[in-house]
């Protein structure tokens, strides 16, 4: 199972605007929630499935993050949801300003991906925050990045992409739970509600 989910524009095509980038990422993800081959819904879910809540987007959780790149880092295990910890290592650190306070993020690559060519590039953002549990799913959200995010040591962070792992919808799911050290002091407002909205 993939947690990715990217939505760009072609060659040739005016960029889209943020509120527009959201809009088609939250259809892709609604998608995929309808679709029996990819969703993490129960069926008895999947059929009255209208759609997952979502937070308004808010264009002050687009934040532009300073990209430090960690080649050192050694493979170590994430603990997951079914306590099957799983092999990452660190690729870096995204370092931000969030409502005028300086915060930091840890970006992860799964060593199993890693294996895989066409999700060699993918890198994974876990993160809990003030809403886990109030508003967000109790157990953390995630953001997906590629290697192209990366750009002149800059990512743009955007928020209104954060989404649950598959085990807020159901068992059977050995989701990363988010290390400490991507814990926020802040309340993150934005992206994929809790499932009980």
């Amino acid at each position: 199972m993939l947690f990715f989910h990217s939505v760009g524009h072609s060659e040739g095509q005016q960029p889209l605007t943020h509120a527009q980038t959201i809009a088609a990422f939250q259809q892709e993800l609604n998608a995929e929630y309808r679709d029996p081959q990819r969703s993490p819904l129960p069926a008895a879910a999947r059929e009255s499935f209208q759609g997952l809540p979502f937070f308004p987007v808010n264009d002050s959780l687009l934040v532009t993050a300073t990209f430090v790149r960690d080649s050192t880092a050694q493979p170590f295990l994430i603990r997951t949801s079914t306590n099957q910890p799983r092999p990452y290592r660190k690729y870096g650190e995204l370092r931000f300003l969030l409502h005028g306070k300086p915060q930091r993020l840890s970006v992860y690559q799964s060593l199993a991906l890693l294996k895989m060519p066409t999700y060699a590039d993918y890198l994974m953002v876990p993160f809990t925050d003030l809403t886990n549990g109030f508003g967000s799913y109790g157990g953390g959200r995630y953001i997906d990045l590629r290697f192209a995010d990366v750009k002149t040591g800059k990512v743009l962070l955007d928020f209104n992409k954060a989404y649950n792992p598959y085990c807020a919808y159901s068992t059977g799911y050995a989701c990363p739970i988010p290390p400490a050290e991507n814990q926020l002091s802040v309340a993150i407002r934005a992206g994929v509600m809790g499932n009980d909205h």
